[in-house]
């Protein structure tokens, strides 16, 4: 049997599920809130206690860090060298100049107003130093990190990875996918994708998994919102500093794991349909399918194994 467990934590909407062959559901559930609370502290850029704005507040001073923050840059530094400097979380002075400087629940229906700065590219992951030994992290003056999808591809593993003995898991962050394998009868997780602008109106199409991987949508059409008379997203494009300028209103990525696909699904969005797919194309274990603005549906070669 599946058990079902929704909640809310990284400002989105989390769902985890173990199929673990008995109508009782395993005690270990009801933590996985507690494990996101846990989390959360450590690298939330909107509390002002956590970990990471200690981080970022340190200005040229090299801080040791918890093992979860290590993990997570770690995955952030494989991230920037597997996408050409495209999705890097030294992007976050970026995304607080474009106004995205709260939880988004509390930018809804507002027009912002401009900085006076103008955008400019963002500095990359060069510019910062770490100690593997003292398992330290010293960040330049004026630069502050953001893991954003990362760190819900992240903690989507580490969830099925603690479920996964109980039967089958899945662990969805927001759109973030991990999973175990196949439910305990061999039928397949179902995976839905959202019409974007539209998500009242149900899925566009149905995906099928039977084997351990992760699953990610980097879209641009839920948060949006007016600054200085512009449109601005949250996608920002490191090579301007800005909100990316792409055909590309969703990109869903198959990959080994959720960190996987969420780096190469934001890598998809900004680098726009025909260079994105060209890109995504010279990596054998992934697969997208990409939703145009227009409306439009691309899939890369491999996808419809799993339509």
């Amino acid at each position: 049997m599946v058990h079902r467990l929704h909640f809310r934590a990284m400002g989105t909407e989390m769902l985890v599920c173990v199929d673990n062959g008995s109508d009782r559901s395993p005690v270990e559930l009801a933590d996985v809130p507690g494990w996101f609370e846990e989390w959360e502290q450590t690298l939330s850029r909107f509390r002002v206690d956590s970990e990471l704005s200690r981080l970022n507040r340190a200005g040229n001073q090299p801080v040791p860090v918890s093992a979860t923050l290590w993990q997570i840059f770690q995955s952030a530094v494989l991230a920037e060298k597997a996408t050409g400097g495209l999705v890097t979380p030294t992007v976050a002075g970026a995304v607080l100049e474009s106004g995205y400087d709260r939880d988004f629940n509390l930018m809804l229906g507002q027009i912002l107003d401009p900085t006076e700065r103008e955008p400019s590219a963002v500095r990359t992951l060069d510019t910062v130093s770490w100690d593997e030994s003292t398992r330290s992290i010293c960040l330049p003056e004026g630069l502050q990190l953001d893991f954003g999808g990362i760190a819900k591809g992240w903690a989507a593993e580490q969830v099925v990875a603690r479920l996964k003995h109980h039967g089958s898991a899945l662990m969805n962050c927001g759109g973030d996918i991990a999973m175990s394998g196949s439910l305990l009868d061999g039928s397949p997780w179902e995976v839905g994708i959202y019409k974007p602008f539209d998500r009242s109106s149900g899925y566009i199409g149905m995906m099928y998994f039977t084997q351990k991987c992760g699953v990610a949508t980097s879209s641009t059409d839920r948060r949006r919102w007016i600054l200085g008379g512009a449109l601005r997203h949250h996608i920002i494009d490191p090579n301007t500093g800005t909100s990316a300028e792409s055909d590309v209103v969703s990109a869903t990525v198959v990959a080994p794991t959720a960190v996987e696909a969420e780096t190469a699904a934001k890598s998809v969005l900004i680098r726009g349909s025909v260079q994105g797919l060209a890109w995504l194309e010279t990596n054998p274990d992934l697969a997208c399918l990409v939703i145009l603005e227009d409306g439009q549906v691309l899939y890369s070669k491999r996808i419809r194994e799993y339509l």
